[in-house]
Parts: C-alpha cells; sequence; structure tokens
C-alpha cells in the first residue's frame, strides 16, 4: 500500500490493506469483526470524536458494507457529519447517507433538515453535495420534501450554473419516481427557456428532463421545440473552435446535439414553415458533414460523429416528409455497409429497415440489395447476418420478391439456427404476399419444408394447404409437386402432413398417370407411416378413408391397414378407435352415403394470414405493422387435433376430408361483411388477458360473445350506455349514432369491436405486461365518404391522473372512404385506481360534426399476473388478509345461467390463477395474483362460491390494499 499524505484517512488505508491481506474468508471477518468492535467502542466511549476521526471511522463502516456486512450502527455519526463546514466530512456523510439510509428510517427527518441547510447554502458546493443525496436516495418522501425548492433552484437567475445543472439532474431523477413533483402553469415555459441558457452543461442536463417531462404531456411542453431547433442549429453550425470547453474530438458538443435529435422525435414534424425550414437546414448540414474528410484519425471522432449523424437520420425517419433528406440518408447508410466497423454495418442495415417502410426512400433502398444479399451470406457477425434478413423483408416488393426469396432460401441451407425459424415465417410470408403465380408460392413453401423443416410452424403448412385448397388452379400442379417430394429417402414429416392433406383431396388429379396410380399413392404415404407421431398417423388414417371415397380398387389394401391398427397393436386409444371407426363406415356405408360423409372439402373463410402474428410475437417491434395484403383464399387453416376426434363421423364433419378443428372463435357477431378489422382472426395469436393460458382464450371470446351481444342490458337490468354522440344531422343524413357498444365485455378478453354504429368500426387489440400495456386501436370507416378532422385524444377521471399514464400516437387526421387505420396507445399502472380513462373521438362526417366518447379497457385487472399457490400457502395468506380494510364481499343473483365452464372462462380471461383443487368444497373456486403497479405490488385472493339452487354467488375478495379489494370485486361481480 502507499504510503498515505495529508488528509488522506491512514487508519483507513491500513485497514483496508489488512483486509486485501487476509489468506482466507474466516481472517477477513475475524478482522472486520475486531475493527467494528473498536468503532463501536469509539463511537459509545468518547465524546470528543473530531470530524476527522468521525469521517475514518464512517468510511471504514461503509468499506465494510460495501464487502457485503452488515451495519447497524453509525448512521448518526455519519448525520453529524452533514452539519459540518468542511467538504471531505460533509461529502463522506452523504455518502453514507445515500448508501445504507433507509427510506423508512427514523433519522429520515434529521436528514431532510440538515439537506434544507445545505440547499439554501451560499456554498455552491455545498447545495451540489445536498442535490446528489437527494438523487441517489430518489424516493417519494424527497419528492414530497423538495419538490418545492429545486424547480426554484432551477429556474432562479441567482443560482449558478453548476447548481442548475445538479438541479436538472436530480429533478429528472426525482420526477420518475413521482411525477407530480414538477409543477405546471408557468413553470412550463420557464423550465422549456432553459434551452437558451448560455451555458451548455444547463442545456445538456434540462434537455434530459425536458425529453421525460415531454414523454408524458406532449402538448404541454410543445414550445421546447422551436427552441431545440434553434439551439441545435446553433451547435451545427459552429465550428469545434467555437465551443472549445464542449468539442469531443472535433465534434461541437456531441451529446447535446444527440438529446435534442431525440427530444424532437417526440413531435410531428414542425408546422411553423421557418422552424421547419430552420431544422431541415440542420439535418443536412449534419449530412454534409458526414461527407467531409474526417478533421482525426482516432476512433473517438468518428464515433461522436456518427452518433450525430444517426440520430439525425432517426430524425429524419421519423418526421417522414423530406423526400430528399430521406434518400440522402440512405445513401449515406448504403456507404456504411461496405465499411469494415462492424457496430456501423449494423446501425446501417438497423436503419435502412425504417427507410424501406418508407413511400420516399423504398426505391432507394433497393439500390443496395445486392450489397445486403452479400451481408446476409458473407457477414461475420450473426447478429449484423439478421439485420441483413430483416432488410431484405422490408425492401422486397413485387418487382424484386423472386429474387429476394430465392436468396433466402439459398442461405437458409447454412444459416445459423438461431435464425433460421425466423427465416422460414419471412420466405412464407413474402411468397404469399408477392406470389402472381401461385404454383411458385408451392415451390417455396415445399422448399421450405425441405431444406429447414424442424423450423417451419405449423400456421405456415397450415396455410399452404387454405391456400392449395380454395384455388383451383394449383390443386393438380401441388398435388404431383407434393408426390414428388414424398419420394425423397429422408422426408421431413410437415412434408407427410401436407403430402397426407394434399393427396387425400386431390391425389384423383395425378391417378391418371401410372408412376403416380392411386395404389403408388397409398404406398407411398403407408411407407412413412411407422416414423410419423401420433397426430400425423391420425391424418395419415384420416386420407386413407379418403382413398377408399376416391379409388374404390385399392379399398381392401386400406381396410387392411385399418384392421392391423384398430386392435391391441397400436398402443394409442386415438389411433386404436380412429383406425376402428374408419373400417367400419367403410365396410357398413353404401356408395353415396360415403361420397357424402367424404366430400371435397369445402373453401376455407379468406382472412388474413396468421404467419404474420407468429413473426411478430417472435420479434416484436421488428415487424412493420402492414399485414399480408389479402388475396383469394388466403386465412389460416387451424391445426389437425387427433385428440379432437371422438369418432369416424365427427372426425370427417360430413365433409370428406380430415377434419380440420378450429381452436379459433369470432371476436364479433353480426354480418361478417362489416368486420373491417379482420378480428375475427384467431385470438391465439394475441397473449390472453393477465397471463392467462392462451389455451382457453377459444372458449372465452365464445362465452363473452354470448353474454354481451345477446342482450342490449347489463348486470342491472338496465340499458348498456351508449357513447355519447353529437348529432348534428340533416333530414338527409340519418344513421344509427348510438351503436353497438358495452365496455363490460371487456373486463375479461382483450380484443375484439369496441364500438360500432353505421358511419365507423372501432376495434382494439391489446397485451399486457406486469405493469404495462399497450393496445391497438383500429378505426373502420364505414362510409362512402372520408373521415375529416379525425382526431381521438385520452380523457381521463382527475382521480387518476397520476395513477395511469397514457401515450397515444398520432394519426393521420383523414381517414379516407372504406380504410382502416390503427393508433397504438401504450400505458403504465403508476398505482392502484378505480374507473377507466375514456376515448373521445371527433371527426367531421359529409360536413357534420361527430363526437364519441367510449370507454378504454384498461381496468386495474389487466394488470394480473397470475400466482400459482398450494393449498397451505393460500389460506396462510387468507388468514392474515382478514382485517375488515384489506376484504371485499358481494353476494349477488346470477343474471346468466351458471355454468362451471363458462365460469373457469371468465376467471381466466380476468387474469388471475386458478386454483383447482385447494378448497374443500369442489364447487368452489379459489384464484391467486398480483396486481403489478410501478410503485408496488399487490397481492389479491379469491374465492367464488356459486349456490346453484338459490342462483346466487357469494364473492370475496381480500388484498394487502382496500381500494384493490373493493374495485376487483366491483369488477368481477358485474361478469355473472
Amino acid at each position: 500500500m502507499p504510503a498515505v499524505r495529508g488528509d488522506g484517512m491512514r487508519g483507513l488505508a491500513v485497514f483496508i490493506s489488512d483486509i486485501r491481506n487476509c489468506k482466507s474468508k474466516e481472517a477477513e471477518i475475524k478482522r472486520i469483526n475486531k475493527e467494528l468492535a473498536n468503532i463501536r467502542s469509539k463511537f459509545k466511549g468518547d465524546k470528543t470524536l473530531d470530524g476527522y476521526q468521525k469521517k475514518k471511522y464512517v468510511c471504514k463502516l461503509l468499506f465494510i458494507f460495501l464487502l457485503g456486512h452488515d451495519i447497524d450502527f453509525g448512521h448518526m455519526e455519519a448525520v453529524n457529519l452533514l452539519s459540518s463546514n468542511k467538504y471531505s466530512e460533509k461529502q463522506i456523510g452523504y455518502l453514507f447517507i445515500s448508501v445504507l439510509v433507509n427510506t423508512n428510517s427514523d433519522l429520515i427527518k434529521l436528514i431532510i433538515q440538515s439537506i434544507k441547510n445545505d440547499l439554501s447554502s451560499r456554498n455552491p458546493i455545498h447545495v451540489n453535495l445536498a442535490l446528489q443525496c437527494i438523487a441517489n436516495i430518489g424516493s417519494k418522501e424527497m419528492a414530497e420534501a423538495f419538490g418545492n425548492e429545486i424547480p426554484k433552484l432551477l429556474v432562479s437567475g441567482d443560482t449558478m450554473d453548476v447548481v442548475k445543472q445538479s438541479a436538472a439532474l436530480c429533478l429528472l431523477r426525482l420526477f420518475r419516481t413521482c411525477q407530480e413533483v414538477i409543477p405546471g402553469g408557468e413553470w412550463t415555459s420557464r423550465i422549456i427557456h432553459l434551452l437558451n441558457d448560455q451555458h451548455m452543461g444547463v442545456v445538456t442536463a434540462a434537455t434530459s428532463l425536458i425529453d421525460a417531462l415531454v414523454k408524458k404531456n406532449p402538448e404541454e411542453y410543445k414550445g421546447c421545440v422551436s427552441l431545440a431547433v434553434s439551439r441545435l442549429s446553433r451547435i451545427v453550425t459552429a465550428s469545434y473552435t467555437d465551443l472549445q470547453d464542449y468539442t469531443y474530438y472535433f465534434v461541437p458538443a456531441p451529446w447535446l446535439s444527440v438529446k435534442l435529435l431525440r427530444l424532437l422525435q417526440n413531435y410531428t414534424p414542425p408546422e411553423d414553415p421557418g422552424v421547419r425550414g430552420r431544422l431541415n437546414e440542420c439535418l443536412e448540414t449534419i449530412l454534409n458533414k458526414a461527407q467531409e474528410p474526417p478533421k482525426s484519425k482516432k476512433v473517438q471522432h468518428s464515433n461522436a460523429k456518427n452518433a450525430v449523424l444517426f440520430e439525425a437520420i432517426s430524425l429524419i425517419i421519423h418526421n417522414d416528409s423530406e423526400p430528399n433528406l430521406l434518400v440522402r440518408a440512405c445513401n449515406q447508410l448504403g456507404q456504411f455497409l461496405s465499411n469494415r466497423e462492424t457496430n456501423l454495418r449494423y446501425l446501417a442495415l438497423e436503419s435502412m429497415c425504417l427507410l424501406a417502410t418508407s413511400e420516399f426512400s423504398h426505391e432507394a433502398v433497393k439500390k443496395h440489395q445486392e450489397v445486403v444479399i452479400l451481408s446476409m451470406k458473407m457477414e461475420k457477425d450473426v447478429s449484423v447476418r439478421q439485420q441483413a434478413v430483416d432488410l431484405l423483408y422490408a425492401m422486397c416488393d413485387k418487382s424484386n420478391a423472386e429474387e429476394i426469396v430465392q436468396e433466402m432460401l439459398n442461405y437458409l441451407e447454412t444459416a445459423d439456427y438461431s435464425i433460421r425459424e425466423e427465416m422460414v415465417l419471412k420466405v412464407a410470408i413474402l411468397a404469399e404476399k408477392y406470389a402472381t403465380d401461385y404454383t411458385w408460392y408451392v415451390d417455396v413453401i415445399l422448399n421450405l419444408i425441405r431444406i429447414a423443416g424442424d423450423y417451419v410452424s405449423e400456421e405456415v403448412w397450415y396455410r399452404v394447404i387454405q391456400i392449395v385448397i380454395n384455388r383451383d388452379d394449383v390443386q393438380g400442379y401441388a398435388a404431383k409437386t407434393v408426390f414428388e417430394a414424398l419420394q425423397a429417402p429422408a422426408c421431413h414429416e410437415n412434408m407427410v402432413k401436407v403430402g397426407g392433406y394434399v393427396l387425400g383431396e386431390f391425389g384423383n388429379l395425378i391417378a391418371g398417370d401410372q408412376r403416380s396410380s392411386p395404389l403408388v399413392q397409398f404406398q407411398l404415404l403407408h411407407s412413412k407411416y411407422h416414423l410419423c407421431s401420433p397426430m400425423t398417423r391420425a391424418l395419415l388414417l384420416s386420407t386413407y378413408i379418403k382413398f377408399i371415397n376416391l379409388f374404390p380398387e385399392i379399398k381392401q389394401q386400406v381396410q387392411e391397414v385399418f384392421r392391423q391398427h384398430s386392435n391391441l397393436r397400436s398402443a394409442d386409444a386415438e389411433l386404436q378407435q380412429r383406425a376402428s371407426e374408419y373400417l367400419q363406415l367403410s365396410i357398413i356405408a353404401s356408395t353415396d352415403v360415403l361420397a357424402t360423409v367424404l366430400e371435397e372439402m369445402p373453401a376455407f373463410p379468406e382472412r388474413e394470414s396468421s404467419i404474420l402474428a407468429v413473426l411478430k410475437r417472435k420479434k416484436p417491434g421488428r415487424v412493420p405493422e402492414g399485414g399480408v395484403e389479402a388475396k383469394e383464399g388466403k386465412g389460416p387453416p387451424a391445426p389437425i387435433s387427433a385428440a379432437n376426434h371422438t369418432s369416424a363421423v365427427a372426425a370427417q364433419d360430413g365433409r370428406g376430408s380430415p377434419q380440420v378443428h378450429s381452436t379459433t372463435s369470432n371476436a364479433t357477431t353480426g354480418n361478417a361483411s362489416a368486420d373491417l378489422l379482420g378480428l375475427s382472426t384467431p385470438p391465439s395469436s394475441h397473449p390472453a388477458a393477465g397471463g392467462s393460458v392462451p389455451g382457453h382464450m377459444g372458449v372465452l371470446v365464445d362465452v363473452l360473445g354470448d353474454i354481451y351481444n345477446s342482450s342490449s342490458t347489463n348486470a342491472t337490468g338496465t340499458a348498456s350506455p351508449t357513447p355519447a354522440v353529437n348529432q348534428q344531422q340533416n333530414a338527409n343524413n340519418s344513421y344509427d349514432a348510438q351503436g353497438s357498444y358495452n365496455p363490460k365485455k371487456f373486463v375479461c378478453k382483450n380484443n375484439g369491436v369496441l364500438f360500432e354504429n353505421d358511419l365507423i368500426q372501432i376495434g382494439v387489440k391489446s397485451e399486457f405486461r406486469q405493469n404495462l400495456g399497450r393496445l391497438g386501436l383500429f378505426y373502420g370507416n364505414k362510409t362512402s365518404f372520408a373521415l375529416q378532422n379525425f382526431a381521438p385524444r385520452i380523457s381521463s377521471p382527475p382521480a387518476m391522473t397520476n395513477k395511469l399514464n397514457i401515450q397515444l400516437k398520432p394519426v393521420e387526421p383523414l381517414l379516407e372512404a372504406g380504410a382502416q387505420v390503427q393508433q397504438l396507445l401504450n400505458a403504465e399502472c403508476v398505482e392502484d385506481y378505480i374507473d377507466t380513462p375514456s376515448m373521445i373521438i371527433t371527426f367531421i362526417y359529409n360536413n357534420v360534426p361527430q363526437k364519441l366518447t367510449v370507454k378504454l379497457p384498461l381496468t386495474i385487472n389487466k394488470f394480473f399476473e397470475p400466482t400459482e399457490m398450494n393449498g397451505e400457502a393460500f389460506f396462510s395468506r387468507w388468514k392474515n388478509l382478514g382485517g375488515n380494510q384489506q376484504r371485499s364481499q358481494r353476494i349477488f343473483k346470477a343474471i346468466q345461467p351458471m355454468d362451471n365452464a363458462s365460469t373457469r372462462a371468465k376467471l381466466l380471461g380476468f387474469g388471475i390463477q386458478l386454483l383447482d383443487g385447494i378448497d374443500p368444497n369442489p364447487e368452489n373456486f379459489v384464484c391467486a395474483g398480483i396486481i403489478h403497479t410501478r410503485t408496488q405490488q399487490i397481492g389479491c385472493l379469491l374465492r367464488l362460491e356459486p349456490n346453484k339452487q338459490a342462483q346466487m354467488y357469494r364473492l370475496t375478495v381480500r388484498s394487502s390494499k382496500e381500494s384493490v379489494s373493493q374495485e376487483v370485486c366491483d369488477l368481477l361481480a358485474e361478469q355473472f
């Protein structure tokens, strides 16, 4: 240990040296215990300790704590150090408090008083120490204690610049804990004008604070846009000698530039022509500087320069309004694709993925196709290859689809295992979206199965079957191609599934050729039978019974197979039953009956492809929002489930093909042609509420659809509430303004039509995770007129304002006739709340102003996380929550039939975990879950006791918070 000079606390240095020299853990503990005993005796016995000694001993305690040992004394001595006028003593006191003092400590009042004394000090060093301590603790108590003083420090003209910097960052830390700490009104303007401060450090800190404030309330802080553009312009046009103190390797104020560019990405392009022009000049200047030769060869220079450039490109992409800038940005990124720096290549590919979605720059991105294909094949880093695949997917259109799909297929054979599944989905989507010749589509999908069969999900082969069934012109080609593919010695099981389905339906189209005669088809399929899983074998048995209908000449061979598998030779009960019933069907039924039962599968209803939903689940945020274009015959066939076949007749369903059992159900009822939003797609494509088991969603949607769409009355028997609509109509423009609306049905489900009338259909699809939620709102214009000045906005009750943070992405003000737009809404639960926010939608239809007010499906139960518990843990917790202020109980009459299956479905949809076998009475339901908020987690237990004789329910909810118990009880009671 080097000698310590001056105020270096030699005793501390010796102690640290001793600890480091300990040869074992036991020796270290022994030395620490000895030191703790010495410090304790000094604190208790020596009343004349000076500041230096207190500082030294507090430092030792802090070091011992950092080694992982508990410290239960010395806090008062640390608080005493705060009153010292010496910087080193005051600093150690604040450091100890920041690390060791609990916010619930009895000393917190003394600490707050000492901090207040330092905040009012004229010594800026003392003020800064106090601000740093407040920020390090960052508790709600600190926010409440200093919420009035810190904003005053920040905007006061007498405050020194170094203190303003610390005050801005301290306020940002407290704002993240307690958003009420920032005052509104005149303070808004004063905080925004910090962007004009002469001191660059103050501007940098203030920009971080304003960026956080803008995300919460963009309208209130909209005035920052012009000031941010003005400040950015001054930085961009400055030379590195103008801002020497804030120039980093010849780049003027790179950190502030990046922060300002990010701040501007919270808003749409400025409406003021002057501000907009100045911003475009800034962005052009940044792009021009990127073309200049570097002023230094050091990596720090290029890093700073490129950081500003990439953030500027992100702003250009966000604005998406200047074709010239978008094309220039694309060309600049194209240069980086050949850069030797891996990170630059990755970032260039990532940004070009976003550029490819813009109509202005899509063609410019396509010019780099060859380089991107080379990156996909040759890059050493798998993450860069992944980005190259993403970019190829984004830049694909009708002109280059076949080339890109072929290159991706070629690469798929040697691709990393980590990206194969995603590549398979993307190839399948592109082949379907841009197929002009469906024989090409069939070839692509069969090649996918051949090359990467293990990574082909069920949705992919369901989809190809559906398209083949719906298109007469491709059926013969598909049968021929799949027959040839099955002749390969090594054939993937997914190929057998496709082959079994297609040949069972269309094998007769190729039976005229001796090389693919009925017997050859049957023998080829049956040669794969013993290699397949039980589910595939069940499908093949269904194919064989179809062969009896298509090819009576091979009836005996097929019946022999059924006989072999209808006895104990087959260990699978499902296969035994299926083979036995198919055998009897082939023996007993006449030719006409057999032809009727086994007739050809009808065309599937047209739907959006489910493959895109699978890709979005696997890579959220990296898939363009636009779905696969609707084409004839699209819509996911559901899984062929052998387990669901209980009899031969049920298996065939009178349709003459292996029955496809759908686990999906429509989220809406009524006229299918009015479903503009495609909300009848499978709910399994979207997470169930509160993390509930996706497999129950099909049951849940059916149950709730019946309840809420069969009657217009609510739980109390009165008419359901309808949105408030301002009707300024004339005799020629009358319509049903009230429409279809009942928000209660969304308590136990996440997807469906939220509101519908003659003018508009509003759908919602949502997902939640812990205290965060995301809603996709779909607005469909059902009229032949454009809806003008279309403006949705959020309206929350005053009590909810600070308890639920909502960010609503902007939407175009014009909704064309027959068009549909999507608007994303992000929600964060800060504290528990009652009621729900509303969406107010205003627009002009046929020159008549309209207004709708619709409750959003954001009830508190959406933030449930299901919790597993055993019986002992449940009843122990139930007993502990037995206080009157912790429980809520309702006894009410059943409005709907008391069916156990629908009750289970509702509880699962509510987001809570259903605990089976816990309650002594098997008719009762008990559940457990945790409601997540940003500030705390609230455990919740529930017991539902049905009395079927009296047609009554008793619902008891217990939680650690009275308001939660009451709200959960009220919400759930209305569902039965």
